[in-house]
């Protein structure tokens, strides 16, 4: 982390910060957050190199309002997001960086999803999602999120750029967590365009790989891997593939319970006994903080229906499926892995 992006702090939610400060930073969030999804779809840090620029040059770059672009660049310089210099110039923090397009892990794609218009309505519907336990979202598009993107493919296309940059830290946490060389076939169940089963088959050269995706996702697909076998379905209607093991990452979490258990009894009536389930996911702890895994909890409550769950929670999912011997492997980063074995047929 830089010495500026050290140096500079965001206003003091913690147990010593006082009660007013701690309710009015986070009644005012929101607006933190509405400038860094504004910042990421102009795309102002690509036009931030290595020296510092005038946020005059800046504007014009990115056709914005100099005095509206310097007040939004300042809020979220008070978070370590760019570094606000004397005489309206501003340079990057490590954190900054990570709002380049070009940037190896860029969240970039992820800013400007949680930015656009329909998720935005949806968190403005919270109060339903609470009251009701329905997703908010259903009041933007009653069929819910995969049929909107459907539907919009501009977005979906952010959606799916947003996902795979969210995984690719996660990914390589996994990998050191998670010896994939024990399973001979591996079906990424629900995974995207493969980033994360093509990175498992670097990791266990003997292992074959199978991408189980929706037919549309499949159609654009580019393999440049033999190992890999593209299998074309939905895993609430189509039979899934068999396999040693089982990937999902952020999978389950998008789904309310009862979903969740239809997935992975699919999973369960395909696979043999003793193959591994991994569900790679963030797992909530019982009565510890989280601020990350509860905001997601949220995300979900709004926007899909599903939810983040504790390791009982999961636990009570994978005995409900048909599975056994339930344990949690930790990773480096925020996800862990829940690792569960296909009961024997009675």
């Amino acid at each position: 982390m830089s010495a500026a992006a050290d140096s500079t702090r965001p206003p003091s939610t913690g147990p010593a910060a006082h009660p007013h400060e701690i309710v009015l930073t986070l009644a005012n969030g929101m607006v933190a957050c509405r400038a860094l999804h504004v910042l990421a779809e102009l795309g102002v840090a690509d036009h931030i190199g290595d020296n510092a620029i005038d946020v005059t040059t800046l504007a014009s770059a990115c056709d914005a309002s100099k005095d509206g672009l310097d007040r939004a660049l300042r809020l979220v310089a008070d978070f370590g997001i760019f570094e606000r210099l004397p005489h309206g110039r501003y340079r990057h923090t490590d954190a900054s960086r990570l709002l380049r397009s070009d940037q190896p892990g860029s969240l970039r794609a992820l800013c400007r999803m949680q930015g656009l218009p329909a998720l935005q309505a949806a968190y403005s519907h919270l109060d339903h999602a609470v009251r009701t336990g329905s997703p908010a979202f259903h009041l933007v598009d009653e069929r819910g999120l995969f049929p909107y993107l459907s539907d919009h493919p501009d977005e979906a296309d952010i959606f799916g750029q947003a996902m795979t940059a969210k995984a690719a830290a996660d990914i390589a946490a996994t990998l050191g967590a998670c010896d994939f060389g024990r399973f001979k076939t591996i079906a990424d169940i629900g995974g995207g365009h493969g980033h994360l089963l093509r990175a498992v088959l670097d990791a266990a050269p003997a292992a074959e790989g199978i991408l189980f995706e929706l037919p549309g996702v499949v159609a654009e697909l580019q393999f440049d891997s033999s190992r890999i076998t593209a299998h074309a379905g939905d895993f609430f209607t189509d039979p899934l593939p068999k396999a040693d093991a089982y990937i999902l990452m952020d999978v389950i979490h998008d789904w309310p319970d009862a979903e969740a258990i239809a997935i992975l009894r699919a999973i369960r009536q395909a696979a043999p006994a003793e193959a591994r389930v991994l569900i790679i996911e963030n797992v909530l702890t019982e009565d510890q903080p989280d601020p990350r895994g509860h905001a997601l909890d949220i995300i979900m409550l709004a926007v899909t229906g599903g939810r983040e769950r504790t390791i009982s929670q999961f636990a009570e999912l994978l005995r409900t499926a048909g599975f056994s011997r339930t344990a949690v492997i930790d990773t480096a980063g925020p996800l862990r892995i829940v690792e569960a074995v296909a009961a024997q047929e009675p």
